[in-house]
């Protein structure tokens, strides 16, 4: 498999989104423009030449967009390998250049969030342990960060108090998200019209920088969906999901 580094210079023209095939779409703009304001905080974005279907995105963990303490870790944000592209070896050699990488870089290991059990969106747990990584720590909700270490003397990372406890004081479905996952463009207005057409109390908070996102009241910002004040998933929801949801 060949594999491209995006790039600023090359940002405009490579397809990045899994499952949009279509480079023009809103949610392919948005994580773009996401990704273009990531490069100088040293996020590196490598893919398959194949359209979107194998990619691994990682930050130095100071830069993360996710409330935690892994000072001189690099932090994966995703990796993915979709479709008849499993199964032949591409997530190792994806995330062995992000080893390879980040120990260039002077790195103390890398740090992903995941679950004991596999949850959409999430690392696999069990690739993950195979891969040598180990739990560094939980937050109430089972989201775990998790840890490969390139130093055994090295402390490990850890999430914020903000995230360890996953907790909002309102009423009603409340919404964190950023503009790091492309569906979010497209989906987060779909379910606030739902919402007030059913009469539902919804908000949603885009968290729009670095220092929102590293202090918001859960692991994981790409998508996290509380329900008076509880916390419910971070699977991105369309439509019929959402109407599905609120009807229980």
């Amino acid at each position: 498999m060949e594999y491209i580094c995006v790039t600023k210079d090359n940002l405009e023209k490579e397809h990045i989104c899994c499952a949009i095939s279509n480079n023009n779409d809103v949610q392919v703009a948005s994580k773009k423009t996401w990704l273009s304001e990531r490069f100088d905080d040293g996020l590196c974005f490598l893919k398959s030449v194949e359209r979107g279907k194998c990619f691994i995105e990682y930050i130095p963990a100071e830069n993360a967009w996710n409330p935690l303490n892994a000072k001189g870790f690099m932090y994966i944000d995703c990796l993915w390998v979709s479709g008849s592209f499993k199964g032949h070896g591409y997530s190792s050699d994806l995330l062995n250049e992000c080893i390879r990488d980040s120990k260039s870089k002077g790195k103390k290991g890398l740090c992903i969030l995941s679950s004991a059990k596999k949850k959409p969106f999430l690392a696999d747990p069990k690739y993950l342990r195979h891969k040598g990584f180990e739990v560094c720590d939980e937050a109430d909700n089972g989201i775990q960060l998790w840890c490969l270490l390139f130093d055994e003397n090295a402390s490990k990372p850890r999430l914020l108090d903000c995230a360890r406890h996953p907790h909002v004081d309102e009423a009603g479905y409340v919404l964190y998200y950023t503009s790091q996952c492309p569906f979010n463009a497209k989906y987060v207005p779909v379910l606030a019209s739902i919402a007030r057409e059913k009469g539902v109390p919804f908000k949603a908070i885009h968290l729009q920088s670095k220092v929102e996102a590293q202090h918001a009241p859960s692991p994981i910002t790409t998508y996290a969906l509380f329900h008076d004040g509880e916390y419910l998933t971070n699977e991105q929801m369309n439509d019929k999901r959402f109407l599905k949801l609120i009807g229980r």
